[in-house]
């Protein structure tokens, strides 16, 4: 079976599974998990940030870090395509009564400087607003087809920020694919933002676990935070474990990920019946439309499983394919193989 599903697919690399088996461990609730203790200060190291986190997912890590920077009652700002506004289940309302406030988001990922400064009230005294108390932005943007975040549009959003008195967070969940697409080391897109998260179980291939980062005293709010939520880890090594492995050997080559998504692409325009959303390709994911119009989209992907190949409807109708360790070339050439053997036979 091909998987396209998405990168959360990918499993982990033989070097990771002797790192879990040989890691040495502790109790990470005392701070003792020694694997633990060592992976957090390579995240923070590579980000550029004073220090980090090791928590069970990105939605906690999202979560950890809206409750850190946020009182009850005040607001976040966050784009209406965004992950932590459609599919984290509302956790920083339902965990900490803090209110979304959805500012449109661009088909290119942006959030318009105005749209932002246009959901900031004239009047800040006035008891019946909700305060603004956290600006949100995604990179790579997932809804958006994989876009990255120009340097020069985070530089732009974090002077706006700082004007109001706000801190910046970034979702990167993705943001090694992100610093590989731009070519720049990921310290040089943290720097513009005050806390940013990530996972280490997409396209890094470790099989759990996300990393939050920022200073020193904001990281020991979002630890009190982890812990209420239930993500005070004991023995967390055998998870940080894998998590080294994949900060040292997997940053690299998520060049090949975006390389294949951008053959499946090019291979996806020539096919009738198929079109293409994504455009460019600058990471690893690909959202296309079945035009064929006695195909339904549900009848594409239930055909092509039954060929061998994973993909998934995300919004709008638009089906999406996520490129990840997983997936060769020769899966890729054969993947297209079975969507144009779908397109030619499987409509009836």
């Amino acid at each position: 079976m091909i998987e396209l599903r998405s990168d959360t697919f990918s499993l982990p690399t033989a070097e990771m599974m002797a790192a879990i088996a040989t890691a040495p461990l502790g109790d990470d609730v005392y701070g003792e998990d020694p694997t633990v203790v060592r992976l957090e200060r390579l995240a923070a190291e590579r980000l550029g940030k004073a220090a980090a986190l090791l928590v069970p997912s990105g939605t906690m890590a999202n979560l950890c870090a809206i409750l850190a920077h946020c009182a009850r009652g005040s607001k976040v700002l966050v784009g209406n395509e965004a992950d932590i506004y459609l599919y984290e289940a509302g956790g920083a309302s339902v965990c900490g009564g803090i209110v979304y406030e959805p500012i449109c988001t661009q088909p290119d990922g942006r959030l318009r400087p105005e749209d932002f400064a246009a959901a900031l009230p004239v009047d800040a005294d006035d008891p019946q607003l909700a305060p603004p108390a956290l600006l949100c932005l995604e990179s790579p943007h997932n809804r958006c087809g994989g876009v990255v975040l120009p340097l020069g549009y985070l530089r732009e959003i974090s002077q706006l920020a700082r004007d109001y008195h706000l801190p910046l967070h970034l979702d990167g969940a993705r943001i090694f694919n992100a610093a590989v697409a731009l070519g720049v080391g990921v310290d040089e897109i943290a720097a513009h933002v005050d806390s940013v998260q990530f996972c280490l179980s997409k396209g890094l291939s470790a099989p759990i676990g996300s990393m939050v980062a920022g200073t020193t005293e904001w990281v020991g709010k979002a630890r009190r935070i982890r812990k209420m939520l239930g993500g005070g880890m004991r023995q967390a090594g055998i998870i940080a474990a894998a998590g080294v492995v994949a900060l040292e050997q997997m940053v690299t080559r998520l060049t090949e990920d975006h390389r294949n998504a951008r053959r499946l692409a090019q291979g996806l325009r020539r096919l009738p019946g198929i079109t293409v959303v994504t455009d460019p390709v600058e990471t690893n994911i690909v959202f296309f439309h079945v035009t064929e119009l006695r195909l339904t989209r549900q009848r594409f992907i239930a055909a092509a499983a039954r060929r061998g190949l994973q993909v998934a409807e995300l919004g709008y109708g638009r089906i999406r394919a996520v490129t990840h360790r997983g997936v060769t070339e020769r899966d890729i050439d054969d993947a297209l193989g079975i969507i144009e053997a779908v397109l030619r036979f499987d409509h009836d």
